[in-house]
């Protein structure tokens, strides 16, 4: 093993006399030495550090030792740093020197050092590892330990070791062991003394920023220029800062907003519901919502497929946990609630969270509330979706659904909760609580001190506690502020359950109305693990922290939501101390409970010492600066008020807590020993113990800033305030989440850069994403070593221990799969991983979480004139202390900019954007005895102001103020160049913007620019003599923010405010040059938020510069501050001469306005813009008055363009010029450029212009025009301009071949290219991908390979074999287009199975690849390790392999199918397929009217004016000149060659609407009455009179003509209307469908273009031009040779071959030749056509959403249609193809009757009926969906008929005739007639097998049988639900239609026609009292026989014993006496 070992001897040459401290660092891992105490100018150290290394020492690698002074209180000061290179050391392996040290500035100091230095070489000896002072490492064989601390910046692979980045991390290595987990211990080199243990010794090498720079130019010296980014290196330094933290962006609180949620219910069917004859009816409950399905009568699976809908508008905390419960309920009427079968509960949540937001077609387990032991009660199938505002769901297709009876496998439970959920008790223990505020005001108090004379606490609290939809209540504690309870509330509920919170409130019990005090939610996903190590839920005893309103008690609590929970609490309210276990029951044991209500029992006392020890914590604040304070506030002197609990607060603030004061005293002996055992110098515990906190600051008058904000003089005296508290000492759980929450942040960071990186197109983002991953895995390894030392578990609860291991776990994995995916990062998957790793974020930010609380958050207040105005909350872990560095908070200790916000509602919307107030703070919370650290994060150079106090012990009170007596000056330049997409303020659309810049307290304003969203402001704002306190190093690493807010100027009243954002200045200090490769700095864009919105982003660059110093100044200054004055220090004459000097206004009409200077504005070049002017269209009325005479001006960078005048709006919207260009100057960065504003003006008269509506085109990259690479032989992607939009015609993009079909290729010599599409092939047709060079000469069999075939045969055949399924053959006749319908949306259904199938395969071979790559092996080897691979993946796989089985389950199931030609169905919009059709004819929605926030639910929508039609191209200028020569070149029309012309063109409009699914339902019985109106221009075509009635999923089946003519009338809105017989219908829902655009698209949207080609039946040719005229068309067009047919079924277009046949059949049967076959396959393949080729629109249905402008953005149901387009000048269409709905088959014509009973078999004693009779039911059939057709009234009440579609389902049932009393139900069986088991022969073989093993046995289906007999059995359920048989059957079932009934009538029961004979029944039918012996013999006789039998024997028996009784003692006596 390696190591390097440094003896380091002595320091020399100090100054002073002091404790010394040395650090020495070599490969970024800093080793810390121990203080020497009192040293003056020598410090002896004599230590030796070791590094063990796994890599050989590189010769330019760096040994760093740093010296400070040491210093208890402060920071330790740096007194210099020695650097060596090791090339010496590499060669010789031993060196021993003394040399000086260097300080900051580079410069050598006379203090020197002395050190040995050793290298130890690989040599085998293991012995020197186990000295003592070294980590005990296990014997290991392998013994290679491998340190993981490759840098960010060693570019080079894992072999090469670069030192400069090294220390850049400061990060420290890991040990991994092949194949072992991480190690424990971490400390290398000597273990300290406890004493040394609280030295800070190590701090974070803080990076400056010159070194960086430096350190980039060596490393790029070092390595390949190519393999250092820089991106690399800025991501270690985007915070380089120590001292200061980052400001939170986001400003408006988001949660307790309400927000519209639709939940849509489907409630399909139910099965096996457990109980005898029901009547059951489903119940769906949604919080307090109820709704009921309709009744089913006496079945136990009824169908229902009813719809219903709740909508809310709710905040989503309180939507996310309502409760949704399914009950069924048993014969439910008017009069009796029925009985409940059983329920089904889960959260909203938990639906929300599953993938799109919904379960479809799941089973939902029902289980009995009252009896937990019963078990399953049956199941319910539904749908349940959760539609938020602006989710759109998928709903997956709609069809015949036949595979879906398999319930195991389709339960309605989340991924990975067990179908078998075990019942379990769930104990919410609570125990008491604290510090509850007064709920009376003191008036109240005296009133009742007055009546009944005494002072009581004035409150009645009790808990409340919610789980699943039940409650459960403590008892009241009567007047008590500290409560005690000791109760605990039981829940019992499935286990794991299906609601993800309990919420725990307490209340206030009061005679009028309860109130809530405080609410606290316990997320169950929190408490509990469920991995295979995991363990149940389990919390506390832990103390929980309540927040909601002030704690003024006042009788109206305008904030009384915050207790509730809702929104974010504004202060603390009380503490709870709570527990929670989960045990689950085993419900078979007798004893158990077998209710679900909840229950309240008492508990035992819990210790004090169980929440962990009491401990004093200090908490110290100081208040650095107060701008930025709203004007509205007033003038009135203002203060801050810090609390944390309710410690601190003015109104109840607590002294020490009694219990406390209490253990003080009896600890007192105790603390004394630790005090001197720590050798403690400081008595301060003894002291301070009645120090009193200083909570608030002094309170102060407001100085004006500008217009809008005030700002407080903090300038050199900063106020600063400390508050002591006592709380249990639970830090642990703290720190645990700030070391998670720090490489939580880390990573968000990297991860943003990289984003940015990607986004800005710079180079490299792999480097910079593996850098990312590279911290994470060092941070989470650091984390486990840490998490690791944890063990001290006093007070620690179950869920602390249970966290920590898990954690550990999870960081482990985490850091494991890091270190993985880092190896994977290429350029080509940066994307893919990157989602990868944005999964970790949520896990480490899930995982750092912590659900035990205990220090409460800290409050900041800001008080003007004592009223509360605006509040800051910080977590308390924030600001937490550690020793170590990972484990401190994130703000603790650094200066933070805080923005201050209104309190609950009042911050909701554009009051919450502004800031109330920004303060610079600084934070520190530690334990009491660690303060002496608290103020090392401040801006040094300051000194301390204590309170006036007297007594000793002076020294360790907290100061009061800082006074500040080292200030330096800066020049701040802000660089305004511009804004884009900013908020539209006015009601024209634009806004008025200019940009407010506040730094310190100053402010400045760029100018204000009239009518623009995207200002450039191009201007230069100076801030001159900005004073900043502090270090000028400090300042230099740690600028303030600047805040850049904008508003929109009004002429009247303030003006408006837009958004805001925060930028960072680079920052120049005196001593640096201004140049590369930091100045001058670059533009960058700075993202705006308005609220939680982003609204437009900022392009500008700041810089802050220092200014000197004369020398006369600082002398003086000097002096002062020797005397203790605060210097004044003013700018001497030659202050400024060293800044880059100023360029003086340019142009003259700016007048005195800067501009950027020219370094920093970006370098312009020439570029042409050409607009395509099109047309306007749907342009609204402007004040009242309509549109005429339109003109649209373009406008970028201050030059544009106007389209001509169009005269007359009406009567042509279309412009008459159509190409206009005008030139500008652009920045060459294309991500810099300017946006493009195209605004439309109405001219009226007198030469007035009004503003229609204006857009801004954001970005020009989509329009920017690249030439043809003519180089680029690939036609496949060559570029080619439609508009100057690159179109990839991609031969493979579209393809959506399945992975069965494969294709080969051939090579042959020709030139030519032929595809050969064999057209009888038996199977369906996949799109196949060819992919060739233009020049290559394949040929392409898209052919069956011919194993598929044989397996296709193979499968024919064992069908045959079964002989169960019989394949029909299809009859052309019997096919329609439904059937084309059908087909294709099973192929659709596959095809989206198949591609599940493919991911998931594809995520199994990741998987595998990943294992792979940490095991070494490489995925060719797969095959060959793949079965020991695949042990490890067993459990990963399973999942994926049901989703995979499923996909080829429905792939085999299939019999093979008749060949039906197919449609496309698209399950969306035919727009969304092809990018909208703007393939070269754009639409540019105009906006008009302000733009609306997010609580007001104005869409964008409702301010579209109008649309401009047109197109854009840009290019530099000059332009190649080979595309101006091209043949047939226009010159007018620029870039925009072959474009139509845009005059008025008739066309009729032939829509077809196939069916509408899942409306919302329009009546009050959850139903609608659905029509379709379609509106086009002026014409309306409203289907009324076709309505359907009560449907929510109508099928329409109609098309309609309207003739139409483009472009006046060209948006087509297909609206469905609900029917009512009162009052004016309503609108469901609408589509819009812009036709224009397809029309006119080159992917000929017009008429889509079929599968096949035939003359007549049901896929007739629909287009009035033949394939062969559109591809001559198309040819022409395109400027393509061809097509030229040749022989043999060839024809060739360009250079491609394609072949195919060239018969057709007609109607009459006969053959005739036709080329029309051959012209449609190269349609069908025209994307392979080169250049021109593109996908043409099939013959499809595309699926489409409608909306309702009442309830925006929420999809109110989906419409299945098409639409043709047909040119009127060319020969019309035929007629429209018939798509009506198909009529059921009538199986007998007859009256619908549902029940039919047979006579009654009296008195059958032997217990068998003979009946004979016959049944006849007439019902209407689909074949082809396999339903039941019935039409009937819902009610008598109901206008018409509602149809119904139900499976075909009979149910035959035995029942016990009674006279009197009701009838008793026997048993019943129902058949599904699809598919239900045969009838067995005799009934000896009819047993109940038949039933439950239905799945195994053989079906058969009434419909294909036609004719069945045989016995089936009856079962009913005993009282312990098991299935019992209770009788059998024999009946005979025949189907006949309707024409065969007519023709051979019978008749019902035994009537005529063909009447049956009489059944065989025996004579004691008769009458008891006719022959009452006869009754009695076959009564009893029969049945009690051997009964008798028996009882006669033993009455003989009896009588005999009796009769020897009786005899026997007169016969004794005789005897004896001889008588």
């Amino acid at each position: 093993m390696m190591s390097l070992v440094v003896h380091l001897k002595t320091v020399a040459h100090l100054r002073g006399k002091g404790d010394r401290i040395a650090k020495v660092t070599f490969r970024g891992l800093p080793l810390c030495s121990r203080v020497a105490e009192n040293c003056e100018e020598v410090a002896h150290f004599n230590e030796t550090f070791r590094w063990p290394i796994a890599s050989r020492l590189d010769e330019n690698e760096m040994l760093e030792i740093q010296v400070y002074n040491y210093s208890k209180v402060f920071s330790n000061r740096l007194v210099g740093t020695f650097c060596m290179v090791l090339q010496k050391v590499a060669e010789e392996g031993h060196l021993e020197l003394t040399d000086t040290l260097i300080d900051d500035n580079n410069t050598s100091i006379k203090t020197s050092v002395t050190i040995d230095i050793k290298y130890q070489q690989m040599d085998g000896t293991m012995g020197m590892w186990s000295d003592g002072e070294f980590l005990d490492v296990p014997d290991d064989r392998d013994g290679m330990f491998s340190f993981e601390t490759d840098s960010l910046l060693s570019g080079q692979s894992h072999g090469s070791r670069t030192s400069p980045g090294r220390s850049l991390q400061g990060s420290i290595p890991t040990f991994r062991k092949a194949g072992r987990g991480v190690f424990s211990a971490m400390k290398l080199g000597k273990t300290k003394s406890s004493k040394d243990d609280h030295k800070r010794g190590d701090e974070p090498a803080v990076l400056v920023m010159e070194d960086l720079d430096k350190k980039a130019m060596r490393l790029a010296g070092m390595l390949e220029p190519d393999t250092i980014s820089m991106a690399s290196v800025t991501a270690v330094t985007t915070n380089v800062s120590n001292k200061r933290s980052k400001p939170d962006i986001k400003m408006e609180p988001s949660s307790g907003r309400p927000v519209d949620y639709q939940i849509s219910i489907t409630v399909i069917e139910a099965r096996q519901l457990i109980g005898l004859n029901m009547d059951p009816v489903v119940c769906v409950e949604v919080g307090d919502d109820k709704k009921y399905t309709s009744m089913k009568e006496s079945t136990n699976c009824p169908y229902y497929n009813e719809y219903f809908v709740f909508d809310f508008h709710v905040p989503p905390d309180v939507m996310f946990d309502k409760v949704i419960k399914l009950s069924v309920i048993h014969s439910k009427n008017l009069l009796r609630s029925g009985t409940l079968v059983g329920t089904f509960k889960m959260d909203v949540g938990t639906v929300y969270s599953q993938p799109e937001h919904q379960f479809y077609h799941k089973w939902a387990i029902l289980s009995d509330p009252d009896d937990i032991t019963a078990g399953c009660k049956g199941y319910v199938k539904c749908d349940i979706a959760v539609v938020g505002k602006g989710d759109n769901i998928k709903t997956p297709h709609k069809a015949n659904e036949t595979d879906e009876d398999d319930i195991e496998g389709n339960l309605l439970l989340p991924e990975g909760i067990p179908a078998e959920r075990q019942w379990a008790r769930f104990y919410i223990k609570i125990h008491r609580a604290e510090g509850l505020p007064k709920m009376n005001t003191s008036i109240m108090a005296n009133v009742k001190k007055a009546f009944i004379g005494e002072n009581r606490d004035l409150v009645d609290p009790y808990v409340q506690v919610q789980f699943s939809g039940q409650k459960g209540k403590t008892s009241v504690q009567k007047s008590s502020y500290e409560p005690i309870w000791n109760e605990q509330v039981i829940f019992t509920e499935q286990f794991p359950p299906l609601c993800k919170r309990i919420k725990v409130q307490i209340r206030d019990s009061d005679k009028v109305n309860d109130v809530a005090i405080g609410t606290h939610f316990i997320d169950l996903r929190k408490i509990s693990n469920d991995g295979d190590k995991g363990f149940l839920p389990t919390l506390g005893p832990a103390w929980v922290n309540m927040y909601g309103s002030t704690r003024q008690y006042t009788l109206m609590d305008e904030h009384q939501d915050l207790n509730d929970g809702l929104g974010e609490g504004v202060s603390f309210r009380a503490r709870l101390l709570i527990s929670v276990a989960v045990e689950i029951l085993d419900t078979t044991s007798p004893e158990i409970i077998c209710s679900t209500e909840v229950q309240v029992e008492p508990v035992s006392n819990i210790s004090e010492s169980a929440t962990g020890k009491m401990e004093e914590f200090f908490l110290f604040g100081s208040f650095l600066e107060a701008t930025m304070i709203d004007r509205k506030i007033g003038d009135k002197p203002i203060n801050f008020e810090i609390t944390i609990g309710n410690y601190g607060n003015q109104i109840d603030g607590v002294s020490k807590s009694s219990s406390v004061k209490k253990k003080k005293k009896e600890g007192e002996n105790e603390e004394e020993e630790n005090e001197l055992i720590q050798n403690s110098s400081e008595d301060e515990d003894e002291e301070d113990g009645d120090l009193t906190s200083v909570s608030s600051t002094p309170p102060m008058k407001p100085f004006t800033t500008d217009r809008n904000y005030f700002h407080l003089p903090y300038f050199e005296k900063k106020p600063c305030v400390y508050i002591k508290s006592w709380w249990q000492d639970q830090r642990r759980r703290l720190y645990n989440s700030n070391m998670m929450d720090k490489i939580a942040d880390k990573l968000e960071e990297g991860l943003n850069d990289v984003q940015e990186i990607i986004k800005t197109e710079k180079a490299f983002p792999e480097r910079r994403l593996r850098g990312v991953l590279e911290e994470l895995s060092v941070g989470c390894s650091r984390y486990v070593t840490l998490a690791n030392k944890d063990v001290n578990l006093a007070g620690r609860t179950k869920l602390d221990r249970e966290r920590v291991k898990s954690s550990m776990r999870e960081m482990d994995s985490m850091g494991q799969q890091a270190k993985q995916i880092r190896t994977q990062v290429k350029k080509n998957t940066v994307k893919d991983k990157l989602r990868l790793v944005q999964n970790f974020l949520q896990r480490l930010r899930f995982l750092a979480d912590e659900p035990q609380h205990c220090i409460p958050d800290v409050f900041i207040w800001m008080m003007s004139n004592n009223k509360r105005i605006a509040y800051a909350r910080i977590p308390s872990k924030d600001i937490l202390y550690s020793m170590v560095d990972e484990e401190t908070g994130k703000d603790c200790g650094k200066v933070k900019a805080v923005f201050l916000k209104l309190p609950g509602k009042k911050g909701f919307g554009p009051n919450g954007w502004t800031v109330q107030v920004k303060l610079e703070l600084y934070l520190w919370l530690g334990l009491n005895k660690n303060r002496k650290d608290f103020l090392n994060g401040l801006p040094n150079g300051f000194e301390e102001i204590k309170a006036p106090k007297t007594g000793p012990g002076l020294q360790s009170v907290p100061p009061v103020t800082l006074i500040y007596n080292m200030k330096q000056v800066f020049q701040l330049r802000a660089h305004m160049y511009q804004a884009r997409s900013l908020f539209a303020a006015d009601s024209s659309g634009l806004s008025d913007p200019f940009a407010r810049v506040f730094f310190s307290a100053q402010s400045q304003v760029t100018e204000v620019l009239n009518e623009t969203l995207c200002p450039t402001w191009d201007q230069l704002l100076v801030f001159d003599d900005v004073e900043l306190f502090g270090e000028a190093s400090e300042l230099r690493d740690d600028p303030p923010i600047i805040v850049v807010e904008f508003y929109d100027q009004d002429t009247v009243g303030k003006a408006e405010f837009i958004g805001r954002t925060f930028a960072k200045p680079t920052i120049k200090m005196c001593d640096e040059p201004y140049g590369p490769p930091r100045f001058p700095p670059q533009l960058e864009y700075y993202q705006i938020y308005r609220g939680n919105s982003t609204a437009g982003e900022l392009l500008a660059a700041f810089e802050l510069l220092q200014i000197p110093f004369d020398t006369e100044e600082i002398r003086r200054a000097l002096i002062a501050v020797h005397d203790f004055a605060v210097p004044q220090i003013k700018i001497g004459q030659g202050g400024r001469a060293d800044l880059p000097p100023l360029e003086g206004p340019t142009e003259s009409e700016r007048g005195p306005i800067l501009p950027v200077p020219l370094g920093i504005r970006p370098v312009l070049s020439r570029y042409r813009i050409e607009v395509l002017f099109w047309g306007l269209r749907d342009l609204k009325r402007i004040n009242l008055a309509q549109v005429d005479r339109p003109r649209v001006d373009i406008e970028c960078a201050g030059r544009g363009v106007q389209s001509a005048l169009i005269q007359n709006y009406k009567k042509n919207p279309n412009f008459s010029t159509l190409v206009k260009w005008f030139e500008v100057d652009l920045p060459e960065n294309e991500l810099l450029h300017p946006p493009l504003n195209i605004r439309v003006v109405d001219c009226r008269a007198f030469g007035r212009y009004i503003l229609v509506g204006s857009h801004a085109v954001s970005t020009l990259r989509r329009f920017i025009y690249s030439p043809p690479d003519k180089s680029c032989n690939n036609w496949a992607s060559a570029a080619k301009l439609m508009n100057g939009y690159m179109v990839l015609t991609n031969g493979c993009s579209h393809a959506r071949s399945s992975p069965s079909y494969s294709s080969r290729t051939f090579s042959r010599p020709a030139g030519d290219i032929a595809v050969n599409l064999e057209a009888e092939s038996p199977i369906r047709k996949m799109d196949t991908v060819v992919k060739l060079d233009a020049m290559s000469d394949a040929v392409v069999k898209v052919d069956m390979s011919e194993e598929e075939s044989d397996k296709e045969k193979k499968k024919k055949k064992k069908k045959k074999k079964g002989g169960v399924e019989e394949e029909e053959e299809t009859d052309e006749r019997v096919l329609d287009w439904w059937s084309k319908y059908f087909a294709s949306i099973e192929t659709l259904k596959e095809n989206l199975r198949a591609q599940e199938a493919a991911q998931a395969e594809a995520e199994e071979r990741e998987d595998l690849e990943m294992v792979a790559e940490a095991t070494d092996i490489r995925p060719e080897d797969l095959h060959l390790k793949g079965s020991k691979m695949k042990e490890r993946f067993k459990e990963k796989k399973s999942f994926k392999d049901k989703k995979k089985s499923h996909a080829a389950d429905g792939l085999e199931k299939r019999p093979l199918k008749a060949r039906v030609d197919e449609l496309m169905v698209y399950n969306k919009e035919l727009e969304y397929e092809y990018g909208n059709f703007e393939d070269w004819l754009h639409t540019f929605n105009l906006y008009r009217g302000k733009a609306g926030d997010d609580d007001e639910h104005a869409l964008d929508d409702d301010r579209i004016v109008g649309r401009f039609k047109g197109s854009l191209c840009m290019y530099k200028v000059p332009l190649s000149q080979e595309i101006t020569r091209e043949a047939g070149y226009d010159p007018n029309m620029g870039m925009f060659q072959s474009i139509p012309h845009n005059d008025p063109i008739r066309v009729l409009v032939r829509v077809f609407v196939v069916r509408a699914t899942d409306l919302h339902p329009a009546d009050i019985n959850g139903k609608a009455d659905p029509y379709v109106v379609i509106k086009l221009g002026k014409s309306e075509i409203k289907d009324k009179e076709n309505y359907i009635s009560k449907q929510l999923n109508p099928v329409f089946g109609k098309s309609f003509d309207i003739e139409a003519t483009f472009p006046m009338e060209s948006m087509l809105t297909v609206s469905v209307y609900d029917w009512d017989l009162v009052g004016t219908d309503d609108l469901i829902g609408e589509t819009k469908i812009d036709l224009e655009n397809r029309f006119y698209s080159k992917y000929r949207a017009t008429c889509g273009i079929a599968s096949n080609y035939s003359l007549h039946g049901y896929n007739i040719w629909r287009d009035p031009m033949k394939p062969s005229q559109i591809l001559a068309k198309f040819c022409k067009e395109g400027k393509i040779d061809g097509p030229h047919y040749g022989p043999g079924g060839k024809v060739k277009v360009a250079n491609r071959i394609f072949t195919g046949p060239t018969e057709i059949e007609d109607e009459n049967g006969l053959k005739k030749q036709t080329e029309e076959h051959l012209a449609l396959i190269v349609l069908n393949h025209w994307e392979e056509i080169p250049r021109v080729g593109c996908k043409l629109v099939p013959e499809h249905v595309e699926t489409r959403p409608l909306l309702n402008l009442d309830k925006p953005g929420i999809e109110q149901g989906r419409i299945e249609m098409w639409v043709d387009m047909f040119p009127m000048d060319m020969p019309a269409p035929g007629p429209a193809i018939d798509i009506s709905p198909r009529k059921p088959k009538r199986w007998l014509k007859g009256q619908q009757e549902d029940k039919q009973d047979t006579d009654v078999h009296y008195h059958s004693l032997t217990g068998e009926g003979n009946f004979n009779w016959r049944f006849v039911f007439p019902f209407d059939y689909l074949m082809a969906e396999e339903k039941i057709v019935i039409s009937k009234k819902e009610s008598m009440f109901s206008w018409d008929e509602t149809e119904y579609k139900i499976p075909p389902r009979l149910t035959l049932q035995v029942w016990d005739a009674d006279h009197f009393s009701a009838d008793d139900f026997l048993g019943a069986i129902e058949l599904d007639l699809n598919r239900f088991p045969r009838g067995a022969k005799t009934a000896k073989q009819c047993t109940l097998d038949m039933i439950r093993n239905e799945q195994e046995l053989p079906t058969i289906s009434i419909f294909k049988q036609k004719r069945v007999k045989g016995w089936w059995p009856f079962v009913a359920r005993d009282e312990n639900d098991e299935m019992e048989l209770t009788g059998k059957v024999e009946a005979e079932l025949h189907l006949v239609t309707a024409e065969e009934a007519e023709k051979c009538p019978v008749g019902l029961g035994r009537n005529e026609p063909d009447p049956l004979e009489k059944p065989n029944r025996p004579d004691t039918t008769f009458l008891w009292f006719l022959s009452p012996l006869k009754a009695i013999r076959y009564l009893v006789c029969n049945r009690y026989k051997w009964l008798i039998i028996k009882i006669v024997l033993a009455l003989l028996l009896l009588i005999m014993i009796g009769l020897f009784l009786y005899s026997m003692p007169g016969y004794l006596v005789k005897k004896m006496l001889g008588a």
